[in-house]
């Protein structure tokens, strides 16, 4: 059962929501001003905070403030009559876990203070995570317990949304998908689709399904990941880059597990775990109005920020050795190199540079000229006359032919091998004419 405090100066909405919750077993107590709100949070930790923006002494986000700086792990809903996408952004950029408008819907509520005593319980464990990964600094690579140990936190709690945020090439991916594999439901598919790559109705074309005939196209009826998946996980990339148009569909599945096909009339159930990946944090998306902001709650749930590389030294050189292909090996100097570099592309462009280092050593170790980096020149390959540099492209060509003859032709492997997106080994493929 929960504790759920109820900071309002409408004697009515108070009263009511006090006895709404204690016909379900929950403890609830109420307070009219914001510094007896204070007070009562204080002496009794409630699990979920219910605060109304509008009070007789305090500014309900001053209110806010206080409460988090007493309990920053502490779940509070701000209600209020006047919603607005200013005061949605403001009140999440304060540390409020949702925002809903009055009058309430009741079962809707029930469902906000569910899901907020969840996240709030997730936001007390990782506090710990995060206090035991500083007190271990002196033993550990920085960051890397801190990370390991919030991707099993995201395992174990399989039902709630992820949304991981990082610089293009941090390994989103791979997280979401080591989420997937040590959790429960790593029986079932775990599929993937890019926000950024498809037009509004092919992607959801692609995640809803379509039956036939919705569009010029639509021959014959089709699953969408939402129904592939079944009881997996469904990765959006780039999430920040869904259309405004799917958006409100897509908070449909969040917020009651629902959808339809395009160009269908019966509701589908979809019991899909849900992360979603962004190269920039998804609130500069609700400030400049591309993303809903009650999206954006629902999804941050348990936020990973995955730190760039750069910020990982002491792991460059363990993933550099296991990023090398079978038989390869590096010299002082490149190791010297690799841990010197910045990295831009982050852990993409580490594992595509030993990639090609690889292919132009030639089975001798990988020295500083193989890698090319800092706009340093690519060596030549024995088989080529001495005077001829092998170029980026001869190099990329290469690369690809290895993949694709490792995996049999698997061109979705051989993408997945190369570190690129499938449509992008496909347009390389067409380049080089292979």
């Amino acid at each position: 059962m929960l504790s759920i405090l109820v900071v309002d100066d409408d004697e009515t909405v108070r009263g009511t929501l006090v006895e709404f919750f204690e016909t379900f077993g929950h403890t609830a107590r109420s307070a009219a001003t914001a510094t007896e709100g204070r007070r009562l949070a204080n002496e009794h930790a409630p699990d979920v905070v219910l605060l109304d923006l509008r009070l007789p002494d305090a500014n309900g986000i001053v209110a806010l403030d206080a409460l988090l700086a007493d309990d920053p792990e502490l779940a509070v809903i701000v209600l209020t009559g006047h919603a607005d996408v200013q005061t949605a952004v403001n009140a999440m950029q304060h540390g409020a876990i949702d925002l809903l408008e009055k009058p309430m819907d009741l079962e809707a509520l029930a469902g906000a203070v569910e899901r907020a005593a969840k996240r709030g319980r997730l936001q007390q464990e990782v506090a710990v995570l995060r206090a035991h990964a500083r007190a271990d600094e002196s033993t550990a690579p920085a960051l890397a317990p801190t990370l390991d140990d919030l991707i099993n936190l995201a395992a174990r709690n399989a039902d709630a949304p992820v949304l991981l945020q990082g610089e293009t090439g941090t390994g989103k991916g791979y997280v979401a998908r080591q989420i997937h594999d040590r959790s429960a439901r790593n029986q079932s598919p775990f599929v993937e689709i890019n926000c950024a790559s498809l037009s509004t109705t092919f992607f959801e074309s692609e995640l809803f399904g379509h039956e036939r005939g919705a569009f010029t196209d639509a021959r014959q009826a089709k699953r969408g990941l939402l129904e592939v998946a079944g009881e997996g996980t469904i990765f959006l990339d780039e999430i920040a880059e869904m259309s405004t148009d799917v958006q409100p569909r897509f908070l449909k599945v969040l917020e009651e597990r629902t959808f339809r096909r395009l160009g269908g009339t019966t509701a589908l159930r979809s019991n899909a775990r849900v992360i979603g990946a962004t190269h920039q944090p998804l609130a500069d998306a609700v400030a400049d109005r591309r993303f809903r902001a009650d999206l954006y709650y629902r999804l941050q749930v348990l936020t990973l920020t995955l730190p760039p590389l750069r910020a990982r030294p002491d792991e460059i050189l363990p993933m550099a050795r296991a990023f090398l292909m079978k038989g390869a090996s590096l010299t002082r100097a490149a190791e010297d190199a690799l841990v010197a570099y910045r990295w831009p592309g982050n852990i993409r462009e580490l594992k595509n540079t030993l990639w090609r280092a690889a292919i132009l050593a030639e089975h001798a170790p990988i020295d500083v000229v193989h890698l090319g980096l800092l706009g340093g020149p690519v060596a030549p390959a024995s088989s080529e006359p001495a005077n001829r540099l092998r170029t980026l492209e001869d190099a990329e060509r290469e690369a690809i032919r290895i993949a694709l003859a490792a995996h049999d032709g698997n061109r979705s492997a051989a993408a997945r091998a190369l570190g690129i997106a499938r449509s992008t080994l496909l347009e390389k493929l067409k380049k080089f004419g292979l």
